[in-house]
């Protein structure tokens, strides 16, 4: 039998996108070389979000694009004998762009490390950066973010699951508990 708590509703994502934005504004002084890419699938919708946030801030559509990871993970073959592998689609080089990769739940760090690869076959970015909706502790690399919407402490047997409107139909961040 599992338990789930709600953490986070459709207000406090807001205003987490929204900080979020403006600090990497801030961090980057402005939109001149920035760029943002989501990590299939949920950090695609984030990335989005925040792309439309900086757009009200400062008037610019700054380049977004999103990037599937699967063929780049170290554990791809224990996940599932037929992997699914989703879209990438980055349309602008990356060559000497700030690029902020963009995903909902920090953990291991093995994603990260995994789109930091596959970015890297599309060209070579002047810095790599990272937001996240939820930071849940338990690295496995070292890797941090430089955006983050919430710390959650958690323990290991404990998922972090973020729901968003434009894939899940409804907002918010639940801890399930087995």
């Amino acid at each position: 039998m599992s338990t789930s708590d709600i953490i986070l509703k459709t207000a406090d994502i807001d205003r987490m996108v929204t900080r979020m934005a403006y600090e990497i504004l801030e961090i980057n002084k402005g939109v001149e070389n920035l760029s943002l890419i989501g990590i299939q699938t949920r950090g695609v919708y984030l990335a989005k979000r925040i792309q439309a946030k900086i757009n009200d801030i400062e008037g610019v559509e700054i380049p977004t694009g999103y990037i599937d990871i699967t063929l780049y993970r170290d554990d791809w073959t224990k996940i599932s004998p037929q992997p699914v592998v989703q879209a990438t689609k980055i349309s602008f080089s990356v060559d000497e762009k700030h690029v902020v990769l963009v995903d909902d739940v920090l953990y291991t760090g093995r994603t990260i490390r995994a789109a930091m690869d596959a970015l890297i076959d599309f060209g070579r970015p002047d810095r790599i950066e990272l937001a996240v909706l939820v930071d849940r502790g338990f690295r496995e690399l070292p890797i941090q973010a430089d955006y983050t919407g919430k710390f959650v402490k958690t323990k290991k047997r404990e998922r972090v699951n973020v729901l968003l409107e434009e894939h899940d139909g409804k907002n918010m961040v639940v801890i399930e508990q087995e």
